[in-house]
Parts: structure tokens; sequence; C-alpha cells
């Protein structure tokens, strides 16, 4: 077998990988050249802003100095910041606090001041609640009859909202 073969069946056995690993190998260099920013930052984005905040902004671009030479020393860049409406009155009075989080998940001083633009947040990460349609009588009783020997609370309750889930996508076919 030669080496090229070699390698090969080595990669297929690593397994599956998951498709953020390769969307970000992909993403990664556009969003660094178009906003100066990293996957990561904006993965970590909820926990560095905080539940006040995590909803209400977003970053857009990490706004580095342009003027800057091989010789002189570091400047640190502005983050730009969107947020939603009144919101940005009270993230401005808490600048501080977010510029030394953030700083400190880049373990250097990596940003010196916040912009903040004020304008509305689409965040595909909010989760809809979609009501369901209730169960037919005989769906019902087939869906209590499946979960009558389950103990567990918590996972009949969840057992309950997927078999619900499933019998009703099966009755709006028929």
């Amino acid at each position: 077998m030669s080496s090229d073969s070699k390698k090969q069946a080595k990669k297929w056995r690593r397994g599956a990988r998951q498709i953020a690993d390769i969307t970000n190998k992909v993403l990664e260099p556009v969003l660094a050249r178009r906003t100066g920013m990293t996957m990561e930052l904006l993965t970590a984005w909820p926990e560095l802003a905080g539940s006040r905040y995590a909803d209400v902004t977003l970053p857009e671009k990490l706004d580095w100095p342009k003027n800057h030479s091989h010789e002189d020393a570091f400047e640190p860049a502005c983050l730009v910041i969107a947020c939603e409406g009144t919101m940005a009155l009270f993230l401005q009075h808490e600048s501080g606090q977010l510029i030394e989080r953030v700083n400190s998940f880049f373990g250097y001083p990596a940003i010196n001041r916040i912009r903040i633009i004020q304008k509305p947040i689409v965040q595909s990460t909010k989760k809809r609640k979609r009501e369901l349609p209730p169960l037919s009588k005989n769906d019902q009783v087939k869906l209590d009859e499946i979960l009558d020997g389950i103990e567990d609370e918590k996972l009949k309750a969840s057992l309950r909202k997927l078999g619900t889930g499933i019998f009703s996508k099966g009755s709006s076919k028929n």
C-alpha cells in the first residue's frame, strides 16, 4: 500500500466531522478580511455580552488603526457593536466592563474603545416556540399508551412533546 493511500485510509477512518468545523475553515478568512473578527468572538459573544445584552447586541467589526507600521507600538482596535434601541445607552455606561471581558477573552488588550451603532438585531439563534396542534383523541390514546411505563417526569414530558410533534405531522399528511 502506497503512502498516499495509507494517508487517505487514515483520513477516512477519522470518522464524521462537524459541519461547524468545515464552515469555520471557509468563513474564518473571509470574516477576518472583511471585519477583522474571528468566529470565536462571534460564538462567545452571548457570554461576553452577558444575559442583559446577548439578544440585543451583535459585534459588527474590529476597526484596527489604518496607519500602523511594523515599527510603531501596538495600537488596540475599536470594537463596533450593533445595538437595539435604548439599550445602547445602558451598554455605553457599561462599556468599560465589556472592554475588559473582550480583552480577557483575547488574552491581550485587543480593544481600547467601543463604538455603538443603533440598529435592529436579527439573530438566527433566537428560538421561536411553535405551538403544536392538538392531537386527535385516537393519537392521544396511542401516545399515552406509549408513555405509560416511563417514570421520570422530565423524560416523559420531553417524549410527550416529541410524540405530539410526530403524531401531528403524520395527521397533517392524511
